[in-house]
């Protein structure tokens, strides 16, 4: 007669109790984040980064990039957004089609073409104003010392 269970709550219960260990180490930083919450962040920020071993966490120190043992030197994380970028048209994702990529090649050439424009464009008009305010400040200062010159209250210097 099998007397085990299927259900998650009686896979360690012969060893570690009536409560497996998930829930004790879910409860441990659920109070951690109470009273120590710094640790309870690296402990949780370590367990996202995949309990990356010490000699790991030596090389991140001294490169500041992961390298997980991949070839390339790219962390898990780092390759899986740039294979997201790909897959979601954030990215240079080849379709396979050698006219459509032309086209798109081409499009995307004429956008950034249009944007170089748009952005001279926009420099140039904000030149524009600035030299319309240092325009209207010089006629401002003009006439304050036209002003000041008439009623004869102007500087008076001697030597």
């Amino acid at each position: 007669m099998n007397t085990s269970s299927t259900s998650p709550w009686s896979c360690g219960a012969s060893r570690s109790g009536p409560f497996p260990k998930r829930s004790i180490e879910i409860g441990a930083i659920v109070v951690s984040f109470i009273y120590v919450w710094p640790v309870a962040v690296a402990y949780v920020a370590w367990k996202i980064a995949g309990y990356p071993a010490l000699d790991q966490m030596r090389e991140f120190a001294r490169s500041g990039s992961w390298s997980m043992g991949s070839r390339d030197g790219q962390s898990r994380f780092a390759r899986a957004f740039e294979t997201a970028k790909s897959n979601t048209g954030f990215g240079p994702a080849a379709s396979g089609n050698w006219a459509f990529e032309e086209y798109r090649r081409a499009e995307l050439e004429r956008l950034e073409a249009r944007r170089r424009a748009l952005q001279e464009e926009s420099r140039a008009f904000a030149e524009f104003v600035e030299e319309l305010k240092r325009a209207k400040d010089r006629e401002q200062f003009d006439a304050f010392m036209a002003k000041r010159r008439s009623e004869g209250g102007g500087p008076t210097i001697e030597a």
